[in-house]
């Protein structure tokens, strides 16, 4: 714990005695308390002062508040220099200080101590500001922060003989009380744990209960582990998921964070196996909340050093947005190993990417951006050439580039049938999920896929059928023409049989 009289100076209190005693020249007490000067309500604890060899007689005394040495304990409590306290209340905490008697004559007052109670208050909470992980060199906001309308905080670093910050509270929400510290420059080489506590101003000894320990990670340069999620990165409100960070350096700790959180998670590392250690995270049951990019860290215990981050792994939830895009496949669900076959994932509703996934699979889920095809959205998957390991289950997701940590429902699920002899063992082609942060950025595209051929093959098929309505019209006008006519014809081959029969003409010659 940070020494006290180092809480005396962040408390602005004096340092001076201000009992007036006869002095000589030897040598001042020191005066310490056990277990520690900054004790639990109800906590016992023992102060002790310490002259020379020769003391015969020692004194001790409180001040309560920063007036003068007006309290001294009385005699019979002191034994060999040592007060104890069974059980520690408001009414024993305050600055004490020490002298003793020897060589007929008094020694200056001891250092004071200033003895602290912890526990009268709820425990305010502590968080980084953005983030618990800061880059070696870099600075980092703490906010404690309680609904007790606090006058002060103080801010102390476990482990280590700093120097507590306190800072009056800044006015905050009705009720409510805050400070702000600034921490760093930070290193890799120490441990930066911390915890703080609110007071009231009229008594700057009575402390609320400690925040929990508040740890800043500061990555290194060592080797960093794998993160990986069973039974897969794609997971329905309700359900739980492991996340596994595994490293082939024996690690003894690992901490699992996620973006944008203020909180680490810490567990110890085990060793299935010789040459490996690993830690498994269970969360769940999972909401929307649980949706973004984790990342992990491994350490030994005997160093502060964390390893280098681990390649982020995205955790997505489904059911977080209206409408399901349906999905099919060309040329149709069972195709011969060899083919070329493509994926096709639609929706009438907006969505800004599609993903897409195969049930049994742990990778990440293929994305790519939809196309407006007027007046549906879509997004086209091809897979050439297929082999049996592209046979399985397939479903369809949309999400939206405001929370692309976020899923649709799930399409119905398309199974692919791939028949003939294997042509590899390959799976399909899979990468980690792009996060779009902004109109340039572009999600991955599987191998061979452009997102403007979608656009081609679409416009060759709409240029056919015009061919062939038009074919079919040419087609249906020669026909017409062929039947006019021979109405036509039948017309004028009937025609001189229903003339009448010319009469003979009668000669006029005489």
């Amino acid at each position: 714990m940070t020494p006290i009289v180092t809480v005396l100076i962040c408390l602005g209190l004096s340092l001076g005695p201000r009992t007036h005693v006869q002095t000589g020249t030897i040598p001042k007490p020191t005066l310490w308390a056990e277990p520690d000067s900054v004790i639990t309500q109800g906590s016992p604890v023992t102060l002790s002062c310490q002259g020379s060899l020769e003391a015969q007689e020692y004194r001790l005394y409180r001040e309560k508040k920063s007036a003068s040495w007006i309290t001294r304990i009385r005699p019979e409590l002191v034994k060999n220099g040592q007060f104890h306290i069974p059980s520690i209340t408001w009414e024993h905490t305050g600055r004490y200080g020490c002298q003793y008697y020897s060589r007929a004559r008094w020694s200056e007052l001891s250092d004071p101590l200033v003895l602290v109670m912890t526990g009268a208050y709820p425990k305010p909470t502590l968080s980084a500001q953005p983030s618990p992980v800061v880059t070696s060199g870099g600075r980092v906001t703490l906010q404690c922060e309680s609904q007790v309308a606090f006058g002060g905080f103080i801010l102390c670093k476990e482990g280590e003989d700093e120097h507590p910050q306190c800072l009056n509270s800044q006015p905050h929400a009705r009720g409510s009380s805050r400070a702000i510290f600034s921490v760093g420059p930070v290193s890799p080489n120490r441990r930066w744990s911390h915890r703080c506590y609110g007071y009231d101003l009229n008594s700057p000894y009575v402390w609320s209960s400690p925040s929990d320990l508040l740890e800043l990670l500061v990555p290194g340069v060592s080797k960093k582990p794998s993160l990986s999620v069973q039974p897969g990165p794609v997971v329905a409100p309700g359900e739980s998921l492991t996340l596994q960070c595994v490293s082939d350096v024996g690690y003894d700790r690992f901490v699992l964070y996620k973006e944008g959180e203020r909180d680490l998670r810490q567990l110890p590392g085990r060793q299935p196996q010789a040459g490996l250690s690993q830690a498994n995270f269970t969360l769940g049951p999972v909401s929307r909340s649980y949706g973004g990019q984790y990342r992990c860290y491994g350490a030994y215990n005997l160093s502060s050093e964390w390893s280098a981050p681990s390649d982020p792994l995205d955790i997505l939830i489904t059911g977080q947005i209206h409408g399901t895009p349906f999905i099919s496949v060309q040329p149709g669900p069972t195709v011969a190993s060899g083919e070329n076959v493509t994926l096709l994932c639609q929706s009438w509703r907006q969505f800004h990417t599609f993903l897409l996934t195969k049930a049994g699979a742990a990778d990440a889920p293929l994305r790519l951006r939809s196309i407006h095809e007027y007046p549906k959205y879509q997004a086209e998957f091809p897979m050439s050439p297929v082999t049996s390991a592209h046979a399985g289950t397939y479903r369809c997701y949309g999400s939206l580039n405001s929370d692309p940590y976020l899923l649709s429902h799930p399409s119905e699920p398309l199974e692919l049938v791939v028949s003939g002899p294997s042509m590899g063992s390959s799976p399909p082609p899979t990468g980690p999920i792009s996060t779009p942060a902004g109109p340039e950025d572009q999600p991955l595209t599987p191998t061979g896929s452009d997102p403007q051929s979608g656009l081609g093959r679409h416009l060759g098929v709409v240029i056919g059928i015009l061919v062939a309505v038009v074919l079919l019209l040419l087609l249906l006008l020669l026909l017409f023409l062929i039947l006019r006519h021979r109405r036509q014809g039948k017309h004028w081959t009937s025609s001189p049989a229903q003339l009448p029969t010319p009469r003979k003409k009668t000669s006029m010659l005489p």
